[in-house]
């Protein structure tokens, strides 16, 4: 699995890093932080912070 953030289009809810503190943070601006574009567990609290930014900021394959 490998996760892209694309932080222009983030809105800085930060439902990400509320379900997946160890993959993602924010920035002092709120914006979307990647701490580790290619998880090795985790894969199911990062398939629901994907499903759950209302931005459609983050991209797996």
């Amino acid at each position: 699995m490998r996760i892209s953030a694309d932080r222009e289009r983030c809105v800085g809810s930060g439902m990400c890093a509320l379900i997946a503190p160890d993959i993602f943070d924010q920035d002092d601006d709120g914006t979307v932080l990647l701490l580790d574009p290619q998880p090795q567990q985790q894969h199911s609290a990062v398939r629901e912070a994907l499903d759950s930014c209302p931005a459609r900021a983050l991209e797996f394959d």
